[in-house]
Parts: structure tokens; C-alpha cells; sequence
């Protein structure tokens, strides 16, 4: 039965990340930790396939328009894949059938302070990437390095997908064009957080109407967030996103 109070939650999320391409799960799953009383397990695998499905439009839109760099996408799956069933697998093995809930809201709140701290250093970390970076591309270790990092995160979290995976790539990648960057940031997503979120699903921390209530608000979200993308400055919305993160880092870090 489709919860309404956690439909409007997944639509206030979906417009956020319709409005600045971030947002979607630094912002969906402490709010079902926090306001829903969610058991951070099963808000951090329930968000991860909310995420798959969510992204998956986003990149078949870019896709189909050529801006995704297949090639900077598969070295990030090459190393965040094996290290997402790695993470799993230790947390499954340490906190008992992924029941560590003082771990995963801690994880959960420093990833959401790095988030936070990502989108307020975006322009900087490019601008110093350009100023000290070499015009040859960077080796494409440190660029499977970067997945194997993401994909630690992301399990742990649902968070970092989005904002921390952009600031790397554009730091890795300072010459790339943005439009390129968060095509095949996005087009990376979408296996990692199915891939994760099967892992949380199989060891029992995936709640089905949990996310298609989430679904059913955030799907129109998006779709009108995208529409009034532009009309709001995006550096306005990108301070009050990091503000807003900062708090809840700080809240799950103490919870």
C-alpha cells in the first residue's frame, strides 16, 4: 500500500534532483532515517534501487544523445563493481546480516559531509586540476581507483553516486565538457547502485513498498524539477543542498 507522506518525501527529493542533477540519495535516505524512523539498512537499500530506476531514464536520455563516454564509465565500474561485492560481503560477515545500524548511519553521515564538501569545492577542484594537471589524459588507474572508492561508499550509503562522483571525474577529467562528465558519471551510476542495491536486497534490507512509494512521488518530481531547471540559480540551490547535508551528517553521525 502506497504510503503517502513517503510518496510526497520521494517527490520533494525527485524535484531536488531534477533542479541540479545531485541530491537523489544524500538527501532521500537520511530523511527516511530521520523522519520515517527507516532502519538505516534498509533506507540505504531501499534507496539504491530507488536510484538504479531514477538514473536509469536520465541515461538512456543521454545516451541516446552521445554524451556519455563509455570509456571513463567502464573503468569506474571496473573498480567500484568488485569493491561494492566486497563491502557487502564484510559488512554481511561483521555486523550479522547487515545489521549494523550505529556503522551504516555513521557511514551514512560522513558521506554525506563529504557530499556536502564536494559541492561547495566542485569549481575549485577543476580549477586546480586545469592549473596542475598535464594536457595528457590521467592514467585510467586512478580512475578505477576512484570506482573502487565510490562503490565503498555507495553500498555503505546510497550516497555519492551523484555529487562526489562528478567532483572526481571533473578533477580527473578537468578538460572533459561538463555535459560529458555528468552523462557518464550518471551512466555509471546506474549498475553500481542496481548492483549494490540486488546485494542489500538479497540479504533482506530492501523494503519493496517502501520504494514504490518512493517511486510514485519521485518519478513526476523529477520530470518537474527538470522543467524548472535554469529558473532557480544554481548556485543558490547548490549552498542550501550543502547546508542542508551538513546538518544531516552531523545528526546520523550523533544518532
Amino acid at each position: 500500500m502506497i504510503d503517502s507522506a513517503q510518496a510526497l518525501c520521494g517527490f520533494a527529493v525527485g524535484t531536488v534532483v531534477g533542479l541540479t542533477g545531485v541530491g537523489g540519495g544524500s538527501l532521500m535516505t537520511p530523511m527516511l532515517v530521520l523522519l520515517f524512523g527507516i532502519h538505516p539498512a534498509t533506507a540505504v537499500g531501499t534507496d539504491l534501487l530507488h536510484a538504479a530506476i531514477t538514473k536509469a531514464g536520465g541515461t538512456f536520455v543521454h545516451a541516446k544523445k552521445g554524451r556519455v563516454d563509455w570509456r571513463i564509465t567502464c573503468l569506474l565500474a571496473a573498480g567500484s563493481l568488485p569493491a561494492a561485492v566486497i563491502t557487502l560481503l564484510a559488512l554481511h560477515t561483521f555486523t550479522h546480516g547487515l545489521g549494523g545500524s550505529k556503522f551504516i548511519s555513521i557511514s551514512l553521515g560522513i558521506a554525506l559531509l563529504l557530499t556536502a564538501a564536494a559541492l561547495a569545492l566542485r569549481n575549485r577542484l577543476r580549477g586546480l586540476s586545469i592549473a596542475y594537471s598535464p594536457d595528457t589524459a590521467r592514467h585510467p588507474a586512478l580512475t578505477i581507483v576512484t570506482g573502487a572508492v565510490l562503490g565503498i561508499v555507495v553500498s555503505l550509503s546510497s550516497v555519492g553516486a551523484g555529487a562526489l562522483g562528478i567532483s572526481a571525474l571533473l578533477f580527473l577529467y578537468p578538460r572533459l565538457p561538463a555535459a560529458r562528465v555528468i552523462a557518464s558519471d550518471l551512466a555509471h551510476a546506474v549498475p553500481l547502485t542496481l548492483f549494490a542495491g540486488i546485494g542489500h536486497w538479497l540479504f533482506g534490507s530492501v523494503d519493496w513498498t517502501l520504494l514504490a512509494s518512493l517511486l510514485v512521488g519521485s518519478l513526476p518530481g523529477i520530470y518537474i524539477g527538470s522543467h524548472l531547471a535554469g529558473r532557480v540559480p544554481e548556485a543558490i540551490l547548490r549552498s542550501i543542498l550543502a547546508a542542508m547535508l551538513v546538518l544531516a551528517g552531523g545528526k546520523l553521525i550523533a544518532f
